[in-house]
C-alpha cells in the first residue's frame, strides 16, 4: 500500500453555519469511508436537530457500494429524512449520478440540488452560506 492509499476520501469543510455540515469526497471511496461520513453526519445531529449538507464530489473514482453494509446504508438515509433539510451537490454530471441515491441523497424530504462545479458559489448561496 503505498503512502497515499490510506488517505481518507471523505473530508470535511468548514463553514460559517454549525447546522451545515459539508465535505469533499474525493477520488475511491471505501466502505470505510462510507461509515465515516454517516459517522460525521451522526455526530452532527448530534449537536443540531435539523441541518444543511454540502458535498463536492473531486475526481470520483468508483464506490464500494457492494461491499457496504446495506444496514448501514438503510441507518444513514432513514436518519437524513429526519435531519437534512437541504443537500447541495458539487460536481460532474458522471460523479453526480453516481453519488444521487447512494447515500441519502434520495430520501425524502431531503431537498437536493445538483451544482457544476464552475458554480459551487451559487451551492453555498443556496444553504445562505460560504466556505471559510
Amino acid at each position: 500500500m503505498g503512502m497515499l492509499d490510506s488517505v481518507p476520501a471523505v473530508r470535511r469543510i468548514d463553514s460559517d453555519r454549525p447546522d451545515l455540515q459539508a465535505f469533499d469526497i474525493v477520488g475511491h471511496v471505501s466502505t470505510s469511508d462510507i461509515e465515516n461520513l454517516f459517522g460525521l453526519l451522526e455526530a452532527a445531529y448530534a449537536l443540531h436537530p435539523r441541518n444543511d449538507v454540502l458535498i463536492r464530489l473531486i475526481d470520483i473514482e468508483g464506490v464500494d457500494w457492494a461491499e457496504a453494509d446495506p444496514a448501514t446504508i438503510k441507518q444513514g438515509k432513514a436518519d437524513a429524512r429526519r435531519h437534512v433539510r437541504r443537500c447541495a451537490i458539487v460536481g460532474k454530471a458522471a460523479a453526480i449520478l453516481a453519488a444521487h441515491g447512494a447515500l441519502f441523497l434520495d430520501a425524502d424530504p431531503v431537498e437536493v440540488r445538483q451544482f457544476p462545479p464552475d458554480k459551487e458559489d451559487a451551492a453555498w448561496a443556496w444553504l445562505g452560506t460560504a466556505t471559510l
